[in-house]
């Protein structure tokens, strides 16, 4: 059990969640969106161009060389790409994270531990022991009684 409350934890504290959220963005989901985008909405939005049109939503700017075609719909599905993305990643993973942060601040579940004074002392010393020479030897700590 401890394993996974450590687990927790470090999902909990810095900015796991921060750089979850940009790998999703950065990969998987996009692709969906963009198939979705250009398969169902591209057509539709290029209907709207009308039927004089034959590459879709814009216009050639030199009306012999198609490299000159002005896709409007292309950028249309961008946003809307952009928009769909930001959706998923606001209502499926920051709005629940927001709400766990709002009950650690209530008191309601426990935050990630923090080290004690003691473990930290600890390990600043075993770190200063490991930088000197074998020969010179720290004393240990004392602890203080209450």
């Amino acid at each position: 059990m401890s394993f996974l409350k450590g687990f927790k934890d470090f999902l909990m504290r810095g900015n796991v969640i921060e750089l979850s959220i940009a790998v999703i963005i950065g990969t998987a989901f996009t692709d969906v969106v963009k198939t979705v985008t250009s398969s169902l909405m591209q057509p539709l939005i290029n209907s709207v161009g009308g039927t004089h049109f034959a590459d879709g939503l814009g216009f050639k700017i030199i009306t012999s060389n198609d490299k000159t075609f002005l896709d409007f719909a292309a950028v249309i599905n961008a946003a809307i790409n952009f928009v769909l993305v930001a959706a998923v990643v606001y209502f499926l993973i920051v709005t629940p994270m927001k709400k766990i942060q709002e009950r650690r601040r209530r008191g309601e579940e426990a935050g990630p531990a923090e080290p004690t004074d003691v473990e930290l002392l600890t390990e600043i010393r075993d770190l200063l022991r490991q930088q000197t020479a074998p020969s010179a030897q720290l004393p240990p700590l004392r602890r203080e009684t209450e």
